[in-house]
């Protein structure tokens, strides 16, 4: 055991490095990116240590030129999902008594690599397997990453450092003890960083993990579990397995050894897994952790007072970055009457300049949506949108599959505040606009307030204080993470903790603390230093 009250080092967010015409890091990063969509790479599964191949493997595939094969990776058998399952209970012995020192030591160890010599294969990773561009990817998979594990680490000596009062007689203290059983992991393609945190996070609380990646993120986690295998991370302690998620899931959900779920993905998703726990919640040794972060419908709120050109950029940051596939992207703005003229005209020459394809070419601002399934559905929207009297495609509206899956960034106008795409999560390049006559500025929030069943982000812009505080006091159940004058996505660790409530999820904020406390189970200890030895109080006198 260590002996010592240790200082970690200082947290501190991970610069963003600019990838301008003759740095090292653009030239580092594309000649990563050629090495890699020139290979295939096979990537089999991790458990206790060892790589699995199963022989069962499916194809992996740049999302922006689709014919082209960059590896393959093995999927599990229900057996695969056992062993994890048993490996990772076996591991929990040694893992869950290892000094907290030694857990911070591995994933502070992991930033680092990250930080240093890992820098450009993760984010050239990100770049080809999830078709984003190398400021995306460098704010992804590099620095969110980085900042998840340093901060981490600090927030976990925070909650440590959280102690109960103390008397001369007495000695309180609060041990945080890791969950008791497994945990589960399910990350979502569109950022490597959270593919990372998720495991990552309850591991650094002394917690045991099986990992189910996205299909379409796999070729990144494998860079990942790279890392975490340098780093450190003991054979057993993070299991990753691919595959048959129905299969995976219910495998995991009927051990009674399931202490804990962290998921991203999608609304239906999440609370069918919450329906199969709950099923199940006979059979459980303890009463499962669930921490969810799901979809979104975020907005953009302009005020009268707002400057024109302020919101056209937020609106075009906040909706297109990433082809708006971020559960935080812009999808619906509300803006005034009295100045819709200057707005339209901003989008539409910013727009004008927008370039679109292959993430290798680094003068592109949007590339190409995950799959042929999102694209399929998106371009459905799109083409309802041109047949409807009360929408009005402005700018955009094209799209084309035979190489990669692009869909030029897309503005609809509607006459109808409750027209489908004001209402559901689309996930792609798409916004939709609804112009409001400027006095009826209060009912527009609450307007906003019901047309959604998400509150996941949220963006209001405005000069003015009194309509600023207006808008936030109205919209305090819209969204679990509120920008004045800035995009509503785009939140820093140790910044702007996220997360979101209704249908957006259970809104437990990575990036914080708060997160954390969710994967350990605190016990009381009180020691009393002189130990009555007479039954009878005073009163009995």
């Amino acid at each position: 055991m260590g002996k010592g009250f240790f200082k970690v080092p200082p947290a501190i967010n991970e610069p963003v490095l600019s990838y301008a015409p003759g740095s090292a890091e653009r030239e580092n990063v594309l000649k990563a990116y050629k090495s890699m969509y020139n290979s295939t790479i096979e990537v089999p599964m991790y458990i206790n240590g060892e790589n699995i191949k199963t022989g069962q493997t499916q194809t992996m595939r740049p999302p922006h030129d689709h014919q082209h094969v960059v590896g393959i990776y093995h999927t599990a058998n229900k057996s695969h999902v056992e062993q994890a399952i048993a490996t990772a209970l076996e591991a929990r012995k040694t893992w869950s008594q290892l000094p907290w020192e030694q857990r911070a030591g591995i994933f502070l160890k992991a930033a680092e690599l990250i930080a240093g010599p890992y820098r450009a294969k993760i984010n050239a990773a990100t770049m080809m397997a999830q078709s984003k561009t190398v400021h995306q990817a460098e704010i992804d998979a590099a620095c969110e990453f980085i900042d998840f594990l340093r901060f981490n680490v600090q927030f976990m000596t925070e909650i440590y450092n959280d102690q109960p009062q103390s008397t001369n007689a007495t000695w309180n203290r609060i041990e945080y003890r890791p969950l008791e059983g497994f945990t589960y992991a399910v990350t979502p393609f569109n950022f490597t960083a959270i593919a990372g945190n998720l495991p990552a996070c309850m591991a650094l609380m002394g917690n045991v993990v099986v990992w189910k990646p996205s299909d379409s993120q796999i070729y990144s986690a494998k860079v990942i579990m790279d890392v975490f295998e340098e780093a450190g991370v003991p054979a057993g302690v993070i299991n990753v397995v691919f595959g048959d998620p129905v299969m995976i899931t219910e495998t995991v959900l009927s051990s009674p050894d399931f202490s804990g779920l962290h998921f991203t993905g999608s609304t239906f998703i999440f609370k069918e897994l919450w329906k199969q726990i709950g099923v199940n919640i006979h059979n459980y040794k303890t009463y499962p952790r669930i921490v969810g972060e799901t979809g979104g419908k975020d907005f953009i709120l302009a005020h009268q007072s707002a400057d024109p050109k302020q919101v056209a950029t937020g609106i075009i940051r906040g909706a297109f970055e990433f082809q708006g596939q971020k559960c935080s992207a812009a999808s619906r703005a509300y803006l005034p009457k009295s100045l819709w003229a200057d707005i339209k005209r901003y989008l539409l020459e910013d727009l004008k300049s927008i370039k679109m394809g292959s993430p290798e070419d680094l003068s592109n601002f949007v590339t190409a949506v995950i799959h042929e399934g999102a694209f399929d559905k998106i371009t459905g929207y799109i083409e309802n949108a041109k047949n409807n009297p009360t929408a009005e495609i402005i700018a955009g509206g094209g799209y084309d599959k035979s190489k990669g899956y692009f869909i030029e960034p897309t503005v609809i106008v509607t006459s109808d505040a409750k027209y489908e795409t004001m209402c559901t999560e689309l996930f792609g390049p798409v916004i939709t606009i609804f112009i409001y006559q400027d006095a009826a500025f209060e009912e527009t929030l609450q307007l906003i307030d019901q047309t959604s069943e998400y509150a996941l982000t949220g963006a209001v812009f405005s000069t003015d204080r009194y309509a600023a505080n207006v808008a936030t006091r109205a919209l305090e159940n819209s969204a679990g993470n509120f920008y004045i004058n800035d995009k509503p996505t785009g939140a820093v660790v140790g910044q702007q903790p996220f997360g979101g409530a209704r249908a957006s999820g259970t809104n437990d904020k990575a990036g914080s603390a708060q997160n954390l406390l969710r994967w350990v189970s605190p016990r009381m200890i009180k020691e009393t230093f002189v130990t009555p030895e007479d039954y009878r109080y005073p009163f009995l006198d």
